[in-house]
């Protein structure tokens, strides 16, 4: 199982690699530009085909792909000189800085979908709900052992467990009183008097019908604890929303894991010292991780012990979790990221109006030799992140800390 969470993550990855440059293809293509190569893979062919004036292939080392524009800078040269025209830096600033956002905005627009059509198809995760999870066998002998879960030196009987409350019964009702949800039933049971009888309407499943059974149990009190005892927990259900909410929660969860990314990137030099710490886990470098990370706990997921709900749940947020990051990191106006060339367009239409406005040519293209050395450099501090998150995530992964 952890091999299938394994090959899992690494299509996965494939496939949003393979958006992102669909994004690239698909407007430079509506644009009018020349799309040379639409490759999935790197290394040598292995298989391809023409269409129009673009080869679709395969490549050995499935790492990846890539598109090729024409003319993409002032250093790309083209090879006939009758299709500059349709070449990427021959198009309006904002044609170019489409397709260059393209690519990000896939990985967008799939994290979105993977949200909205988990919480369609499978449900949104809610803890907040009256059906039961748990019904205690004791009263805890202290609110620490109640916190711990364990009953310590008492051995009296919780009253839901002496009123036969059952593990999936859904209560509707405390002392007349209706409830929807666990923070209401909460309330009532710590508000109602220690000692008191209390009548627990519940809807229980019997032969595959649903009944409505009121039982009645007497609330204990925890040493150390405010208010009533009981002796239950709610579960956590999967709860399927309609097509609005669903659209709003995947809105949500989407702001979150941005606003989340944009912390964890802002956080990396920092967390570079503590990678390989014992207190990892508590430090900024507990909160990002590489691609091996990533597919690793995509592996602990589908192999854990618990419901399949999980399992998908778990690893769709994870993916799509994974696409906003890329898409966020990608759009840093460095280079030789995508969001460093939006920032190049950008800065050739201000010199361009600039230009224009004291009567001078337009100074064109920038001259990618002098930048060339800036790119290199940042790509290097790159993959010197990347190395040490990879070698942090495999000798001391934050899942294993503490063992």
């Amino acid at each position: 199982m952890d091999q299938l969470g394994w090959v899992i993550f690494l299509v996965a990855l494939m496939f949003s690699v393979m958006l992102h440059e669909t994004g690239h293809f698909v407007m430079a293509k509506k644009f009018g530009m020349m799309c040379t190569r639409y490759f999935v893979g790197f290394g040598p062919t292995i298989w391809s085909t023409w269409r129009g004036d673009t080869e679709y292939g395969i490549k050995a080392l499935p790492l990846g792909g890539f598109v090729k524009i024409i003319g993409m800078h002032s250093l790309d040269d083209v090879d006939d000189p009758a299709d500059e025209l349709r070449s990427f830096r021959s198009q309006s600033a904002l044609q170019r800085i489409i397709v260059l956002c393209a690519g990000s905005f896939m990985h967008f627009v799939l994290a979105f979908v993977l949200v909205a059509g988990l919480a369609l198809a499978i449900g949104i995760e809610n803890d907040n709900t009256t059906q039961l999870g748990t019904v205690t066998t004791c009263v805890p002998a202290s609110n620490a052992d109640l916190n711990n879960g364990v009953c310590g030196d008492s051995t009296v009987k919780a009253p839901a467990l002496l009123a036969g409350l059952r593990v999936g019964d859904t209560v509707v009702a405390f002392n007349g009183h209706p409830v929807s949800n666990w923070t209401q039933l909460g309330d009532l049971i710590r508000d109602s008097p220690v000692g008191s009888t209390a009548s627990i309407t519940v809807l229980r499943s019997v032969n595959s019908r649903k009944e409505r059974v009121t039982l009645y149990a007497t609330l204990a009190h925890v040493p150390g604890r405010t208010g009533a005892y009981m002796g239950i927990a709610p579960a956590t259900v999967f709860q399927v929303a309609s097509p609005w909410h669903a659209v709003t929660w995947a809105g949500s969860a989407f702001g979150e894991v941005l606003s989340g990314s944009a912390k964890a990137i802002a956080d990396l030099p920092a967390a570079v010292p503590k990678l390989f710490s014992k207190d990892r886990a508590d430090t900024a470098g507990g909160s990002v991780t590489s691609v091996y990370g990533a597919a690793e706990a995509t592996g602990e997921a589908v192999a854990a012990n618990v419901g399949w709900q999980y399992k998908v749940e778990y690893v769709l947020l994870l993916i799509a979790s994974i696409n906003i990051f890329i898409g966020a990191f990608n759009m840093l106006p460095l280079l030789p990221l995508d969001g460093g060339h939006v920032a190049m367009v950008v800065w050739e239409w201000v010199r361009a109006r600039f230009a224009r406005l004291r009567g001078r040519p337009d100074p064109g293209l920038v001259d990618m030799r002098k930048v060339l050395p800036v790119s290199f450099s940042i790509f290097m501090i790159i993959v010197f992140f990347s190395v040490m998150l990879i070698l942090a995530d495999i000798v001391n992964p934050v899942s294993q800390l503490g063992q």
